[in-house]
Order: C-alpha cells, then structure tokens, then sequence
C-alpha cells in the first residue's frame, strides 16, 4: 500500500514510512509511553549501579536521560530508575495520577539537565517527551483502582526486599574497590545500614564509597516515602452492593430470574452493579487485579441488555479495567460480542438435570442407587425443605458446621457461589442435610445429628442452582450424591422442574479426549487437564456431574484480546478463591461477617420497585 506525494502519482511512500512520519496513534500512546518508561528506567538503574555500564558506549544514551543528574548521578539514575519502573504500569493503564506524576517529573528533568550537566539535548527530550504526553492528555483519564491502606505494608514489603536485592548488587558492584574480603554476612549490614542513612562496615577506595552511600540512601528513601504516600492517602474500597441496589436486583430477578441459572449469584454483596439507563438490566462485576469480571449473564429484560452492556464497558474504560465476563450462556455470549466487539471462548458446561426425567433406575444409574441404598441402610437420612422453613437455632447450626467443614482457609466461588446461608432476604432458597442419629457422637458433636450439608438458591420460580456442598469428614463417602438424589426426589413437592448443578470447565476436552479415534493434540491437552485436577478439581467435578445424566449447557468467556487471557484467568482464579494474594493470618484484619439484612426491609423495597415499574 502507498500513498501520493506531491501530487506525483509516480511517486509513492510506503505505509510503513507514512506510519512513522504521521507519529503514533493516539490510543498507542500509553503503551509507548509506558514501554518507554520502563526501558529508561532499566538504563537508568543500570547506569546508576554498573561502574562499566556508565562508561560504555550505551551510557552515551543514559546520560541525556531524566535521572542521571550531577555529582549525584549515580543515586539519582538508581532513584529515576525505579520511580519510572513504577510509573509505567500506570501510564499503560491510562492512569490519569501516573500521567500528572510524569508531566511534573519532566520539565524537573529537564531543568536538572540544563543546570547541572549542561545538557541541551537531554533536556530537549524531557520536554519532548513532555510534549507528547500533554498532546494526547485524553488519552490519560482512568480514574484510580479500588485500594486500602493495607496496600502500604504490602509497598513496604515488596519495595523492602527489591531495594535490599538491589542494594546488595550495588554492595557488590564495584569489587576492585572494596577494602578487604567482605563476606555475604558483612555485604547484607552494609545494605541495611545504608538503606537508613548510616555507613556500613564496608570501605572503598577512591569516590565508590559516596556512590554506594548515596544509591543506598535513595532506595530506602524510596522506600519510606512510597510506603507513607500508600499509607495516608485517601482510600477508595472495592464496590459494594447497597441495600438499594439489591432490591432493584431482587425485582429484576422476580421478574427475568428464570433466563440464567447463575441469575441469583449477583445478589453477592462483595460485587458492583452496573444498571441500564431505564432500569431494566444490569451487569454485577468484581474488580480483582485490574480485572473487571462479570459473571453469567446480564440480570432483566434482553432488550436492555445492551444498555447495560454500554455502561459496563464505560465503566471499564473509566477505571481502565480489562473487561471480562466468565461463564456467560450462548445467548449472553452472541450479545456480548455483538455490543462490545470482544470475543468468547468455551469455557466448559454446566450440568443441568431435568427433574421430570431424572430416576434411579437403569444401568447408568446403577452406581449411584448403590451408594445412595448403602448410605441409607447405615443409618443416614435426610432433609428437604425451603430455608425460610428452617428455625434460627437450626439455621445457625447449619451456618457454623458449613464454616467449620470448609477444607481451605478461605470462601471460594464467585460465580456460582453465593457466600451466605440462611440470610432472611433468601427464604426461597433450598438446603437439603443428611443427619444420622448416633446418641454418642451427636452428644460430642456441636451440630447434633447433622452431617452433611447442600444449599440451592432460586432459579426463577421453577428451578434451583447449585451453591454448596458440605460434610462432616466422619461421615461415610457419597453423602453429596445422596443429598442431591434427595433434592431431586423431593423437587416436584417444592414446584422445582430443573436443577443446575456443578460447572465443569474443558468437559468437552475431557469427554473427547477419553473416547476412542481422540487425536494426539486432544489426547495432551486431556492430559494436562487431568494433571491439573490435582488442584483444580477439573476431572473430578466432570465425573461427579455426570453420574446425575444431565444435559449439558455450554458455558462462555468473553474476553477483549488473545494476550488479556492469562491476566483474566489469573483474576479468575483469585476471585474463585484459588489463589490467595492476602497478608499472612497473623497480620491480616479479621472483618465481621455482614450482618444479615432484615427481610421485611428487602421485601419493601421490592415491592417499591415492582410499584415504580408499573
């Protein structure tokens, strides 16, 4: 492809030259910049700790860089280095703070040139630098990230130990100068002397030992003051939903709640809400990681979906958030697609059985009906009924056996899980428990009879979703098998016609893999699925479903590129409760459990929302 010069159509550019002539693109702005940051930055820290490094020919390019500056540079590239390392993830994201942070360091870096090292031309690329980012300023306007104050340890933390790693290899980095042998023990006081400021036990010859000084003293000025700027600034805590917004919500779902299984799970009080322009729909999301995720599809009417797909996404780009949606239906997924522009990929599927056709008999359910009989003839029963049937004495009893059989440290589930038992707001909910009356260990017992413990919430008014499985580790294996086949027995007393059970991610690669004709492709990526098992319980959750014989219901994730995959699949995984980023038990914040919300306010404030939608 070329294009005319001068009105000569013999003569042509071409658009590889036109590109670079023209300049970047707007929206290729931020990442340049940031790319830029953080290449300087590494030159900087580099000129700033490497004696040979600043006297090589790449030196030429450091010293008309922001950070070198006077008889300080050493310590004031090692400073620049680091502050741009950490501003250049802000301006990739469009951070509005990172590019203030960046237009006041510039004209600060061109002045220090001018005035110290006479530098016309370092200072003219500080401020051309500086120009670009003034001329394309709309492209810098996310607003700030959710954050608390629990963010300066963790500053504290990580700058702490990279600034001794650093300061160990400035320690270290000059070795022809140092007087003696020093050992590791003696390198690592020198560090920690310097990084507050007092000389360490190390001598060096000639001006080595002011250079190492004043880069020690940087990094833990660094240090400090990134850690006390984390620390006082104002907090912006993660979205919540209000008591208002989940009564709109719950007046959505009495009315929509029956398209999406997974409809209930935005009642989550830990998510956001979006809601459409009139009110009708609305997208519930988490922010984990840079990572708005939403989960299933949007709540309401389908013709209003896009409107609340549309505020989703500003609110994305506001915050410059990676957009996301995990678990979304077929049809959520073709209206994601068609309003945003991103892509789906299958994720896996949901078991969804049925009620009118599921039975005990047959061969394909000879397994179960054989665990289930040998369960019952041991002594177990069980129990079906709405949680609104349930005394509060009971009730209680079931929500601490469910926290204290709960085999990880942490709540796991987002998408498909709710988070609470028994709250008043969720009568309709269903939770089936399997008791075995032993005189011995129910006097020893906190719980009583109890042993096992499953909790449904409402899908529209004929259906139920999945939420919990819990068990007594004394109790005999199969007591999840024996309280679904009970909820499944017992669901026509309750008007339920269909139950959704577990999600089982790659079912389709599973199934395919195991079957006969599978290629070599399929039969490895099967097998890394079955490794991964280990800890993900991605086989094992496939198998348990597919004892139920449901029909399978394909499961979708929208996404905006190929290379934002890992980054959401890691948010994912934090979100589900897979990976842990929080502080250590002994220093982590205990928070209260939310009280639960009176009921009769909740139902108020649907029925006023029914009346306004009227």
């Amino acid at each position: 492809m070329s294009v005319t010069v001068d009105g000569d159509k013999s003569r042509s550019v071409p658009l590889w030259v036109r590109r670079i002539l023209s300049g970047p693109r707007p929206e290729a702005v931020p990442s340049l910049v940031g790319t830029a940051c953080s290449v300087i930055g590494l030159i900087d820290i580099a000129a700033g700790v490497f004696p040979r490094f600043r006297a090589s020919r790449m030196h030429a390019l450091a010293e008309v860089l922001p950070g070198t500056l006077g008889p300080l540079s050493a310590a004031l590239s090692l400073s620049a280095g680091v502050l741009l390392l950490l501003l250049a993830h802000g301006l990739k994201r469009n951070k509005r703070r990172a590019w203030r942070a960046a237009v006041v360091l510039l004209p600060v870096g061109a002045a220090a040139q001018f005035t110290w090292r006479h530098s016309v031309l370092g200072a003219l690329l500080s401020l051309a630098l500086l120009v670009l980012l003034l001329r394309h300023r709309d492209q810098f306007a996310a607003l700030p990230d959710p954050r608390s104050r629990w963010k300066a340890l963790a500053n504290f933390v990580l700058m702490g130990a990279g600034s001794l790693a650093l300061g160990l290899v400035v320690v270290s980095a000059h070795p022809r100068r140092i007087i003696g042998s020093p050992g590791l023990t003696d390198r690592l006081e020198h560090v920690l002397y310097g990084l507050v400021g007092i000389e360490g036990p190390i001598g060096y010859t000639g001006n080595a030992d002011w250079v190492v000084g004043y880069s020690l003293g940087a990094l833990g000025m660094l240090t400090a003051l990134t850690t006390v700027y984390l620390a006082f600034r104002p907090e912006h805590p993660a979205a919540r939903l209000t008591e208002d917004d989940e009564a709109r919500l719950r007046a959505l779902l009495a009315k929509h709640g029956g398209r999406d299984s997974l409809g209930h799970f935005a009642l989550r009080r830990d998510k956001g809400v979006v809601f459409s322009p009139s009110g009708k729909a609305a997208v519930c999301y988490r922010v984990v990681s840079g990572v708005m995720l939403a989960s299933g599809d949007p709540i309401g009417d389908v013709e209003a979906w896009p409107g609340a797909i549309e505020r989703f996404m500003d609110e994305a780009k506001a915050h410059s958030w990676t957009p996301a949606v995990m678990g979304c239906s077929e049809t959520g997924g073709e209206v994601w697609t068609r309003e945003t522009g991103l892509d789906a990929l299958e994720l896996g599927d949901e078991a969804v059985v049925d009620v009118k056709d599921f039975s005990l008999s047959g061969r394909a359910m000879r397994n179960v009906r054989q665990m289930v009989k040998r369960i019952e003839r041991n002594g177990y029963t069980t129990r079906v009924r709405r949680a609104r049937d349930l005394d509060e004495d009971e009730l209680d009893r079931i929500r601490r056996a469910a926290a204290d059989w709960r085999g990880t440290d942490t709540e796991r589930g987002f998408s498909m899980a709710l988070g609470r038992i028994g709250d008043p707001a969720d009568g309709d909910a269903v939770i089936a428990t399997a008791h075995r009356a032993d005189s011995a260990e129910e006097a020893d017992s906190p719980y009583g009879d109890l042993k096992a413990i499953i909790h449904f919430v409402p899908w529209g008014p004929d259906g139920m979703s999945l939420e919990l499985m819990r068990r007594d580790r004394s109790a005999d294996p199969g007591m999840n098998e024996l309280l679904i086949v009970a909820a499944l027995q017992e669901s026509p007393r309750l008007g339920i016609e269909r139950v959704s059970l577990n999600f089982a991610m790659f079912r389709a690669a599973l199934a395919r893999g195991e079957k006969i004709g599978a290629g070599p492709v399929l039969r490895v990526w099967r097998g890394l699925l079955v490794f991964l098992s280990r800890w993900f319980q991605i086989e094992s959750l496939y198998k348990f479903n597919a004892k139920f014989q449901p029909r399978w219901e394909p499961r979708f994730v929208v996404y905006r590129k190929s290379r934002d995959l890992p980054r959401i699949g890691f948010a994912a995984m934090q979100a589900e409760g897979f990976v842990t980023l929080a502080l250590p038990r002994p220093f982590a914040r205990r928070r209260p459990a939310p009280a639960p919300r009176p009921c009769a306010h909740i139902g108020r404030a649907v029925a006023e929302q029914e009346a306004r939608a009227a």
